[in-house]
């Protein structure tokens, strides 16, 4: 009963943000506007050249795409808050809106990692069995290699959201942090945490490891086809296929991995925010980029899109 009352009392959390400091809410505000307004256009543009193009009607794109729509939605789910609290000064939370951020931040977050390993599995069948790519991956396979992320994301979210919401909050509203993530929220408790530490750590291991076993598998297999193939320019374009996405594997799993398996003691807050801001703000902007100035078809797909629309401005 007690516990109830408590959870009741909490209405609203406090964000403690990046800074204080006044002379840089001006300036943070404006970085971080422009880091998610070209997130938002990146990753949309991403999708939309996506669809308009026939010639990137293909698996890859199609997994491209849809980690452009989970880069918008988690970016969304955080930065927006971010911003306004540097130009408004207001930190403050609703409990329900606090319980919402964390949901889709983590349901999508969640969702990209299983969606790197799917597009990781892509590439392998693309360079290892070319001949049977296009029986392979089917229209039917390429759905369930995007719906099973989503389906694990959002399973996975609402065991977070519920373990962590039903803990009693009686220490503080203060959330060290500059969005509801787990972490913080568990040391406002005054609950048993032990066994939220324990899901917390054993889905994100599981993630984090089943995920890179698929992906460093897939790659094992990609090396030693490249390493077999006799033409150096076969070599070349088999690597140019897979370097983004080792680019962005490498970046993403290095700042979850940091974030969240270590100990609890190890936890430094200003540190993890740190790290937070990679992966919930300059991780969804980066991909766009990565993907779009290493690939030579969504070059070509964006010059003969700007192309057309500039002929039929001019007639």
């Amino acid at each position: 009963m007690t516990s109830m009352e408590n959870i009741s009392e909490v209405t609203e959390f406090i964000l403690v943000g990046l800074t204080d400091t006044l002379e840089m809410q001006i300036p943070l505000f404006i970085i971080f506007s422009l880091i998610y307004l070209i997130t938002l256009v990146g990753n949309l543009g991403m999708i939309m050249l996506i669809m308009l193009d026939s010639q990137l009607h293909t698996p890859m794109y199609f997994f491209l795409s849809n980690l452009s729509l989970v880069d918008c939605v988690y970016a969304s789910a955080v930065t927006p808050k971010v911003i306004m609290g540097f130009l408004t000064g207001d930190k403050i939370i609703s409990y329900n809106a606090c319980a919402s951020q964390m949901f889709f931040f983590a349901a999508f977050a969640t969702t990209e990692s299983f969606l790197l390993a799917s597009m990781a599995f892509d590439r392998h069948v693309a360079v290892c069995k070319p001949l049977h790519y296009t029986t392979t991956m089917t229209n039917t396979v390429c759905v369930l290699l995007v719906t099973g992320p989503y389906i694990c994301g959002l399973l996975e979210s609402c065991i977070h959201v519920v373990f962590t919401f039903h803990l009693s909050f009686c220490h503080s509203n203060i959330v060290n942090h500059f969005f509801c993530d787990i972490p913080p929220l568990l040391a406002l408790s005054c609950s048993d945490i032990n066994t939220n530490e324990t899901v917390l750590f054993t889905l994100a291991a599981f993630n984090v490891f089943f995920t890179l076993l698929v992906i460093l598998n897939s790659y094992l297999f990609i090396f030693i086809a490249i390493l077999r193939m006799h033409s150096t320019e076969g070599q070349k374009k088999a690597f140019s296929t897979c370097v983004s996405h080792l680019t962005t594997v490498s970046i993403f799993y290095g700042t979850i991995m940091f974030m969240y398996l270590q100990p609890n003691s190890s936890h430094s807050m200003d540190t993890d925010k740190m790290a937070s801001i990679f992966y919930t703000m300059i991780i969804p902007m980066l991909n766009p980029l990565v993907y779009s100035l290493r690939n030579k078809e969504v070059k070509s797909a964006f010059k003969k899109y700007m192309t057309s629309k500039l002929y039929f401005q001019l007639l």
